[in-house]
């Protein structure tokens, strides 16, 4: 299907207003200047004007004019704080939850109460965790196919955190990090924060397009390459073992900084090995207890080669000096005792179910996900306008994100990400079916 050109008219306004280029309350071009200035026909231009205004982002007033007003979405930075709101049924964020979760902390708290030295708990620890609690993170990430040392373990307050202290001390203001044209949101505002630029690698069937970073390669002087072979997000892959090593393999000969971000991969049974396996000199290995537990333990761990560790250690000294202890405490207390081996099995199934569901619902619209992943991707059909879409929903009560977080791309898809794990297998479906209504809607 030929795209029609006033639709890049559409994109270059929408782009400027959410960049503030085009500050609200801006009075835009009459319907007769733009048609003039664009080349198109008054009946057109008019047709520009409403695609905006269908995507909040400008009114027309009677005998004044058309005027940007402020955005009917937030900016793709910012956390959509309506998503958090008890009317809204939230597809944008994902934290799964089990029955009976909430009694789990309870008993462990009464646990913690009666037991031994909890002064202890009220002092300063080391920077990189205790050395038992990186023995507990070590164990756990044997399960998962990756046998480290206790020592290369360092105990972060979350995989954001970890994310977060490897660019803070590993690379520079400047430096040119590889990253999918469409990646975790949080990486981005990252790389934002300590000025890196992202260059993004189009995707191939299951992962990067690893010519394309070679390519990259031998024309930038690239530093690092930030990737999540196992369950992507948004996309979902997992890439098979023969891609890992031909990106290991890429990265050795150039020098590359591998940071393996697997906050999903406790989702995948028996994934191929982590690519801090295959290469564990220049690896950094990043993940948390956020979807497998709870969002609000933040408990994540980062793993490094041996001359890392330092540089790390006094990144998390600058940051948070340590996870609190009584975090620590609790979560390598359920590493040791099977609990939290116990709640990732079940949120595996939980999120089969789900996938189950929203496929079902969604049955003859392009869907692209892992199927035991606690989100999908959903392409829009036909001329389908992501951020319309979107505005729709929100009238609606219903929180989803378009493609413009996750997109390092100038121009994002019109594709919206759904996350499956925040809302009961009920009020899923029924959600679901206003999402396919209101694309349906959309679809022309």
């Amino acid at each position: 299907m030929v795209r029609a050109r006033y639709k890049d008219v559409v994109d270059a306004f929408a782009a400027a207003i959410r960049a503030g280029k085009i500050p609200p309350g801006t009075r835009l071009p009459t319907h007769r200047e733009l048609a003039a200035r664009e080349g198109l026909a008054l009946v057109t231009a008019t047709r520009v004007y409403a695609e905006l205004a269908a995507m909040g982002l400008v009114s027309g007033e009677a005998g004044r004019g058309t005027f940007v007003r402020e955005s009917s979405l937030p900016h793709h930075d910012d956390v959509d704080k309506r998503a958090f709101a008890d009317d809204v049924v939230d597809l944008n964020f994902n934290y799964p939850s089990l029955p009976g979760q909430a009694d789990l902390l309870r008993n462990t708290l009464r646990g913690l109460a009666s037991s031994g030295d909890l002064e202890a708990l009220l002092r300063y620890q080391p920077h990189g965790g205790r050395p038992h609690e990186r023995a507990s993170v070590a164990l756990h990430l044997e399960q998962r196919g990756l046998s480290v040392p206790a020592d290369q373990v360092l105990i972060v307050s979350g995989a954001q955190h970890g994310l977060a202290v490897t660019a803070l001390a590993l690379l520079q203001p400047g430096d040119v990090i590889a990253v999918d044209a469409l990646t975790y949101p949080g990486f981005k505002v990252l790389a934002h924060a300590y000025r890196l630029e992202l260059v993004p690698l189009p995707a191939a069937t299951d992962g990067p397009d690893l010519n394309a970073l070679a390519r990259l390669c031998v024309t930038r002087r690239v530093r690092a390459v930030y990737t999540m072979p196992t369950l992507h997000n948004p996309l979902g892959w997992v890439t098979p073992r023969r891609s890992r090593e031909q990106l290991v393999a890429i990265a050795r000969e150039h020098g590359l900084l591998i940071i393996e971000d697997a906050a999903y991969a406790f989702l995948v049974h028996r994934p191929p090995p982590p690519l801090a396996v295959l290469a564990p000199e220049s690896t950094i290995y990043v993940s948390g207890l956020s979807k497998n537990v709870a969002t609000g333990l933040r408990f994540g761990f980062v793993v490094a080669p041996t001359p890392f560790i330092i540089a790390l250690e006094r990144a998390i000294r600058a940051t948070t000096w340590n996870t609190p202890a009584l975090m620590t405490t609790i979560a390598t207390g359920w590493l040791n005792d099977g609990t939290i081996a116990d709640l990732e099995a079940h949120k595996r199934a939980d999120a089969r179910r789900r996938q189950t569901v929203a496929r079902d619902v969604l049955d003859g619209l392009r869907v692209v996900g892992h199927p035991s992943s606690y989100f999908l991707w959903l392409p829009l059909p036909g001329e389908a306008r992501a951020d319309q879409v979107a505005v729709a929903l929100m009238r609606e009560n219903v929180s989803v994100s378009t493609a413009e977080p996750f997109a390092t791309t100038k121009s994002p898809p019109h594709a919206i990400r759904i996350a499956l794990g925040s809302v009961s297998l009920d009020v899923l479906a029924h959600t679901l079916d206003s999402v396919r209504r209101v694309i349906g809607d959309h679809t022309y």
